[in-house]
């Protein structure tokens, strides 16, 4: 039997001398084997990766490319990470099973740089070249062609609707295409955008729009993309940036071309042959054909009298329709159709799948209720539940948004944090989704609660409606003025050692009215003043305004003879206390829950 040879990862370029302790040989003998193989090389010479693997192969070793590796385990990170769970469809697949698709590309970026232009442009210069009729109505999505090779785009302009799809782990789009005015530059809500392509994990191209005005400055807008690591292609970075004058058609062809050469990078797969799954685009009811749903068929084949269920919606697909408005019996992987026969709209981002028959569906809905509900009532992610979450396999990272008062608090404030993750022995990441200078805003909490991060807040406040959008979304907003306690959180955090702190907080108080003696005790005859009083909470007692027992339980409480979980306001009550019974007429029982603050 062969013995196995001893893998050697090799990076890019490297000198002789590195080679040499690469492989545990004296630089002389390395020397020997180039020159055996033609190549005169000093030692401290730089070699290619493809030579150095001659000499290693020679010496009875195996090379591997240390950036393909890297490379490979990225990949593995992004797929892992991603906020996109319908990708996960793709793992259970056979890789014999699955075959190219289309790539799905959604269109972001600031309100008035020209995204509604591109979309109209590229629809109407490249849709199915050469048929006749084009579009006829609007359906979210539409399909176009481009040297033979099909594209699909989801007309859906503005990250608002890019949220929203992802917040459900349903975004469908595989590449982004970030659309910046010439004119204009980078702008907050581009910045914005940049960050929820990123939290969904797809690669990035620049549409740099009106180009073709007197004030035009790409440059400028370059300049202004690398400092958020958008790196032009022609600075020997990775981001394909197309100049666009997309009033004159100018730059189509190359924006098309350059998504195509994105998307030959990706691995865009799907199984044809697989029972129908996909994501809600968007939905109507229309007067006379009744619900319509526009779907993205992402895995599968849908056709014409499938029964199918998108989040409470189900029903018997009575006809389908293509983009262009066409009736059509069967949709594959990244089709776009219009289906009528759904007993309601479903919700944009919803994910549908095929099911047997409607018995089937309704099952499903109400076992999916039913979860909905016992879900409502627990909480997201917060900093100090994150490293339990770790331990426990349920999150891998540390997703942050962090806002500052000045750019002078926010660059050191990244940094150190940055320095937390790489120095973390735990091995827990910490990722910086977006960074930002102002105010917490709704679109802030947005991105925590499609992205499951934690927002830091450093010297800035919080908008009303954020506060509003985070209680709703269950999002944990920190706030901090000292840089030090921040960093300290964040650093315990990440060791599992940060406690959260609580604290009481009444729900309802009763007055003693008159006092029973019984052979158990003395009950409390109680008259409730407000809020309530519930059995399972805990209670102090006070007599003029004094504290004479803490914290205690209630052991016993009745309305009239029946023992009851709460009483409210307004009625009469008795209660007997765990360790207390000496009350008194006009004594004062507090209610309280313990509220975590943190």
């Amino acid at each position: 039997m062969a013995q196995e040879k001893q893998l050697i990862l090799v990076p890019d370029y490297l000198t002789v001398r590195e080679l040499a302790e690469l492989i545990n040989a004296s630089p002389i003998e390395v020397m020997k084997k180039l020159i055996a193989n033609g190549i005169m090389a000093k030692i401290n010479q730089q070699i290619d990766y493809d030579t150095a693997a001659i000499v290693i192969e020679e010496m009875g070793f195996e090379a591997q490319s240390l950036s393909a590796v890297q490379a490979a385990e990225e990949k593995k990170r992004r797929a892992e990470t991603t906020t996109q769970t319908w990708r996960k469809v793709y793992s259970d697949e056979k890789p014999e099973n699955l075959v190219p698709r289309p790539p799905v590309i959604t269109i972001l970026g600031h309100v008035d740089h020209g995204k509604t232009t591109l979309l109209d442009t590229i629809r109407q210069s490249r849709v199915a070249e050469g048929e006749a009729g084009g579009i006829t109505q609007h359906i979210g999505a539409y399909r176009v062609q481009h040297n033979g090779r099909w594209l699909t785009f989801l007309d859906t302009p503005g990250h608002e609707a890019f949220t929203a799809m992802r917040a459900r782990g349903a975004q469908g789009a595989d590449i982004a295409v970030l659309v910046v005015a010439a004119d204009d530059g980078v702008m907050p809500t581009t910045r914005e955008a940049l960050s929820h392509a990123r939290a969904a994990n797809v690669p990035v191209v620049v549409a740099i729009t009106k180009v073709d005005k007197r004030n035009a400055n790409p440059e400028m807008v370059k300049q202004g993309l690398a400092e958020f690591d958008l790196i032009p292609d022609e600075w020997d970075g990775d981001t394909l940036m197309v100049p666009v004058a997309a009033v004159k058609g100018e730059g189509i062809d190359d924006l098309l071309e350059a998504l195509l050469l994105v998307a030959d990078d990706m691995d865009i797969v799907a199984n044809p042959k697989a029972d129908p799954t996909g994501v809600v685009i968007e939905s109507k009811v229309e007067p006379s054909r009744g619900t319509m749903a526009t779907l993205l068929v992402l895995n599968g084949t849908l056709k014409q009298g499938q029964t199918i269920i998108a989040g409470e919606s189900y029903g018997r697909i009575k006809a389908m329709f293509d983009d262009a408005g066409k009736p059509v019996k069967e949709a594959g992987p990244s089709v776009p159709v219009s289906v009528m026969g759904l007993n309601e709209p479903p919700q944009p981002g919803d994910i549908f799948r095929r099911v047997k028959n409607e018995k089937e569906a309704r099952a499903i809905i109400a076992e999916q209720q039913e979860a909905a509900q016992t879900q409502s009532q627990a909480r997201k992610l917060t900093l100090e539940d994150m490293f339990a979450q770790f331990t426990a396999g349920n999150a891998k990272e540390l997703n942050l948004i962090v806002k500052a008062d000045v750019q002078g608090s926010l660059e050191p404030l990244i940094n150190s944090l940055e320095e937390l993750s790489e120095k973390n022995a735990e091995g827990i990441r910490v990722r910086i989704l977006s960074s930002d200078v102002g105010s917490v805003s709704e679109n802030d909490v947005m991105l925590a609660s499609a992205s499951g991060a934690i927002i830091l807040a450093f010297n800035v406040g919080v908008d009303n409606a954020a506060r509003r959008a985070a209680a709703t979304q269950h999002v944990d907003i920190r706030e901090y003025n000292i840089i030090y306690k921040l960093l300290e959180d964040i650093e315990l955090a990440l060791r599992g050692m940060l406690e959260p702190v609580y604290k009481a907080k009444v729900i309802g108080s009763a007055e003693v009215r008159q006092v029973f003696e019984l052979s158990r005790g003395k009950i409390a005859g109680c008259y409730v003043l407000e809020g309530e009083i519930r059995r399972n909470a805990k209670c102090r007692v006070l007599r003029n305004n004094k504290v004479l027992i803490e914290e205690t339980g209630i052991s016993s409480l009745k309305r009239v003879k029946d023992d009851v979980r709460e009483v409210r306001a307004g009625f009469e009550c008795g209660i007997n206390l765990d360790h207390f019974n000496d009350f008194q007429e006009g004594d004062i029982i507090e209610c309280f829950i313990m509220e975590r603050v943190n």
